[in-house]
């Protein structure tokens, strides 16, 4: 069987879908894939066909100017995944910003797959949308988000997607999210961190996160940076900005309350504030062996980190910015793993700190990483492939 597998936005769209694809492989079945440019190097570099899809999803650092020109997203979608899906037998959608994957598979005749990364991307009477910083009251407000949310998408994309499909002699649709998600989507998230909601008129398959394993071993710096006193702190924001100033809020906080602290640079450029030891810098880093050794993780409530923290048994202090980052936020302070924190400043951080250094926090967060599953990717293949076997 070949699968072609489409992702856009940032490296938490992605790498679960490259961890996805190395399954199938694994199960003898050919995957291309088709990622923003920013990515093409690495997926390729796995042995796969990688194709450039939409745009690098980073904002501009400072001297740095914006792109001339920002080509239509959705046509681009139409173009790219309708020529690198010839000769597939089936197309997999990681997240639902997926405009034209759909339609190309109805237009070759293809089986269509799309996974959604949080339960709040599926429409529910259970969750509001992505973006909601507080749950309504009651599912009849819940319901009025959701009717917001299909007008916005509907403003912004219903025509190109229209006018993208009479182009391929395809018939209109009504309402973006429905064609997009369909009557069976997937959640690609853990059933502890993120169960799934209510969907009426829709029937979920939840196959656990896609998590892509990762040996790469710590450099040597930070080794020595780990053994060299108590447990640090880690502050990470990934593909997420920051305002300025923000590395001197951050590493104040955890010094506070008497911690070192390891700062991740990510796209917002966090960096050290003077040459203390207490505090290093570090690049793109693994994860996995790093949150075991650390009293506690900062970051911006991604599913990604927040299941890699869950996984690692850390306790966890998430500063949502958009999207289904506060749903995360949400699921945190639920499980009792962690603590969610509105906006930036030293004192509103330290004392976060404060309370999730508590010993039960910590104690509760490796009882919660028991029962956090690792082979979604593996699930997800097999159920792929079980596909592919009905033709």
């Amino acid at each position: 069987m070949i699968v072609l597998m489409s992702s856009v936005g940032t490296r938490g769209d992605v790498q679960p879908v490259v961890a996805l694809a190395l399954e199938m492989q694994a199960l003898g079945h050919e995957v291309r894939l088709c990622v923003p440019p920013n990515f093409v190097d690495w997926v390729a570099g796995l042995g796969f066909t990688a194709t450039p899809v939409g745009i690098e999803m980073r904002a501009p650092r400072a001297g740095e100017a914006a792109p001339a020109l920002i080509p239509d997203l959705i046509t681009d979608q139409f173009e790219t995944i309708g020529s690198a899906a010839q000769g597939c037998d089936l197309i997999v959608a990681g997240g639902v910003h997926q405009y034209a994957a759909r339609s190309v598979a109805e237009l070759h005749g293809l089986r269509y797959v799309v996974a959604a990364y949080a339960p709040v991307s599926l429409p529910s009477p259970d969750l509001a949308p992505p973006g909601q910083a507080v749950e309504p009251d009651g599912a009849a407000a819940t319901l009025r988000l959701w009717d917001e949310t299909r007008r916005a998408w509907n403003l912004r994309s219903l025509e190109r997607v229209n006018a993208n499909r009479a182009r391929l002699g395809l018939a209109r649709v009504d309402d973006v999210i429905d064609h997009i998600l369909g009557d069976r989507p997937w959640l690609a998230a853990d059933a502890t961190l993120a169960p799934a909601p209510a969907t009426p008129g829709m029937r979920v398959v939840q196959t656990g996160a896609w998590i892509l394993p990762d040996s790469r071993p710590l450099a040597p710096a930070l080794e020595a940076f780990l053994d060299g006193g108590e447990a640090p702190v880690y502050i990470g924001f990934g593909s997420m900005p920051a305002a300025p100033g923000t590395s001197r809020v951050l590493i104040d906080a955890v010094r506070a309350v008497g911690r070192r602290v390891i700062v991740s640079r990510g796209w917002a450029d966090l960096a050290p504030i003077d040459d203390a030891p207490d505090c290093i810098a570090i690049g793109e880093v693994n994860q996995q062996a790093l949150f075991t050794r650390v009293a506690a993780v900062v970051h911006h409530s991604g599913a990604g980190t927040t299941t890699a923290a869950a996984r690692a048994g850390v306790a966890q202090i998430v500063a949502p910015m958009f999207s289904d980052q506060f749903y995360w936020g949400r699921r945190v302070r639920a499980l009792g793993i962690g603590t969610a924190i509105a906006g930036l400043s030293r004192d509103t951080l330290a004392s976060a700190l404060r309370e999730t250094l508590e010993p039960g926090v910590a104690t509760r967060a490796r009882a919660v990483a028991t029962t956090v599953r690792s082979n979604g990717a593996a699930i997800a293949a097999r159920r792929l492939a079980e596909l592919g076997e009905l033709g």
